[in-house]
């Protein structure tokens, strides 16, 4: 990961977006901090995942949240605890 400082992220824009395109990430830092990220943009569809065969069986699965919920929330989902 690449790390400059505002006034090259100015000057190297093109540059840094070549790199980018590359596959790296910049951090952008002002006197030292953090204040910025590029990285590459995904352009994601919504709901791409129906393309695949099978998608109308698919059943949620709660429990893979469990960690989240109290048992007294897995009691009123139906599962034992």
């Amino acid at each position: 990961m690449k790390v400059v400082n505002v006034a090259q992220a100015v000057a190297d824009l093109e540059q840094l977006l070549a790199e980018v395109e590359a596959g790296e990430e910049v951090l952008i830092q002002r006197d030292g901090t953090t204040v910025a990220r590029l990285s590459r943009y995904i352009n994601r569809k919504p709901g791409i995942l129906r393309q695949y065969p099978e998608w109308e069986n698919f059943q949620y699965d709660p429990s893979i949240f469990a960690p989240l919920m109290t048992d007294d929330d897995l009691r009123a989902e139906g599962y034992d605890v």
